[in-house]
């Protein structure tokens, strides 16, 4: 078993524009089954719509705009990392949170390519892991994780490859301590961050009210006029998040 410690840059306005946030970058490095870097692999892509990379981003990453502008396409550089990644007769991919997989599905589709290969690969979220070893409940950066378990930083911040050198020195020094069997595969969600927070948060709070409402009651009580469940793929992942967190309070009540 081989594990790829997967990086990724992306570029965009989020909040700005209806245009797709696009990868710039994929970087990744291979450990073997011994935990030795084996080697890497790492490629500029020249995004679609946000052709000129915004400040931000530039002064993020200190991606020069001459590079982007002569870096293949989506297509060209997915395949050869498919390639590189095929080198390994089994491998585990290893990432800081799930934003890289996801973005990486969603550049695939965007690009009208055959996504099942991303469906069906497994990931270790890393800072799930962290976060579990350390019992904290904050999401941390791979430079504070670096910082807090007295590993030197080497590298630029926020450029692929080195991103995943530096992960990868935390999977090293965590690897005896983490629960590699809590592996996951990306999974379209129709809900953010925010909201499920809210549904959490509500729950708890009806928990010291010792209230149970069902679910309808509970959309009236603390999700109208906050979250908008006309999409019934949102609104069906909600209700069963909300009743998962139902059962978990639940257990926790003495």
């Amino acid at each position: 078993m081989d594990y790829i410690v997967l990086d990724i840059e992306f570029n965009g306005r989020k909040f700005a524009s209806d245009l797709p946030m696009e990868v710039i970058e994929i970087g990744a490095v291979r450990l073997d089954s011994s935990l030795r870097l084996v080697d890497g692999f790492s490629s500029l892509i020249k995004p679609v719509y946000f052709s000129k990379l915004n400040n931000f981003i530039k002064k993020k990453t200190g991606i020069p705009q001459e590079d982007i502008d002569h870096a293949e396409g989506f297509p060209q550089v997915i395949a050869a990392f498919r390639a590189w990644l095929n080198r390994s007769e089994t491998f585990l991919l290893v990432t800081w949170g799930g934003e890289d997989l996801k973005r990486i599905v969603f550049d695939t589709r965007m690009h009208k390519l055959n996504d099942a290969d991303w469906l069906a690969a497994s990931y270790f979220d890393l800072l799930k892991g962290y976060i579990r070893y350390k019992n904290v409940t904050n999401d941390v950066s791979v430079e504070a994780a670096l910082a807090d378990l007295g590993i030197s930083a080497e590298g630029s911040a926020h450029r692929a490859l080195d991103d995943a050198r530096m992960t990868a020195e935390v999977f090293r020094k965590l690897f005896a301590e983490l629960d590699l069997e809590r592996t996951q595969q990306y999974k379209d969600t129709y809900t953010n961050s925010k909201e499920r927070r809210l549904v959490k948060s509500a729950v708890r709070t009806m928990m010291r009210q010792n209230k149970s409402p069902d679910w309808d009651q509970f959309v009236e009580h603390y999700l109208t006029g906050k979250v908008d469940l006309t999409d019934r793929r949102k609104a069906a992942e909600l209700k069963a998040y909300f009743a998962e967190e139902m059962k978990t309070s639940g257990e926790k009540r003495p």
